[in-house]
C-alpha cells in the first residue's frame, strides 16, 4: 500500500510540473496569432484605432514572460528616462545577456547606445532586434534615424517607408517621410 502511494505522489508531482511548465509555453505559442491579428488590424486601422492597437502591440512585445527580465527592462528604461545612459546600458546589457531572445531588450539597449552616441553598438542592437521581430516598426524607424544620422537619406527613406507599411498612422514616421520626400524623390516640375 505504501508503494502505491509513493508512485502516486511521483505521478502527481510529474503531472503538476508538466502542467506548470506547459502553461507559459502554451500562452506564448498563442502570441504570434494575436500579434498577426494586431498587425493586420493596425495596417487597416483609422488613426484613432491605431492608437489602441499600437498600445496592445507594445504591451505584447514589452513582456518578456519573466518578472526578473521585465524588472531589468523597467530599470533600464527608467535610467534612460532620467538621462543616466551608463546605468541604462548596464541594466539592458544584463537583460540581453539573460534573455537574448527578447527583442525589446535589444531595442531598448539600442536606444541607450544611440543616446550615448555609440552608433555602432546601436546599429548592431537594432539588427538583432529586427532579426527577432521583423515587424517592430519602432526599431525600423530607429534604423531610419540612424541612416539619417549617417547622411544616407535614401536608405533612411526606405526604412521609414517599410515602417509605415506596418504602422500607417505613426506620427514620427509620417513626419520623417515628409521631411525626406523632396530630398529622395525630388520636386515635381
Amino acid at each position: 500500500m505504501v508503494a502505491k502511494f509513493s508512485n502516486l505522489k511521483a505521478i502527481v508531482a510529474a503531472t503538476s510540473l508538466t502542467v506548470l511548465f506547459s502553461v507559459p509555453l502554451q500562452a506564448r505559442a498563442e502570441s504570434p496569432a494575436d500579434e498577426a491579428g494586431l498587425l493586420a488590424a493596425l495596417a487597416q486601422a483609422d488613426p484613432d484605432e491605431a492608437i489602441g492597437l499600437d498600445r496592445s502591440l507594445q504591451a505584447l512585445w514589452g513582456s518578456s514572460g519573466s518578472p526578473a527580465m521585465d524588472l531589468l527592462l523597467k530599470r533600464g528604461k527608467d535610467a534612460l528616462d532620467r538621462g543616466d545612459t551608463r546605468i541604462a546600458i548596464e541594466h539592458l546589457t544584463a537583460l540581453t545577456d539573460h534573455a537574448p531572445g527578447f527583442a525589446t531588450g535589444w531595442y531598448e539597449r539600442a536606444r541607450a547606445y544611440f543616446t550615448a552616441g555609440l552608433f555602432g553598438p546601436a546599429v548592431a542592437d537594432l539588427e538583432q532586434t529586427l532579426m527577432l521581430n521583423p515587424n517592430d516598426y519602432n526599431a525600423i524607424f530607429a534604423l531610419g534615424a540612424m541612416f539619417e544620422q549617417f547622411n544616407d537619406p535614401q536608405n533612411a527613406y526606405e526604412a521609414y517607408k517599410r515602417a509605415q507599411a506596418i504602422h500607417p498612422h505613426h506620427e514620427a514616421i509620417t513626419n520623417a517621410l515628409d521631411r525626406l520626400k523632396t530630398t529622395v524623390e525630388g520636386r515635381e516640375l
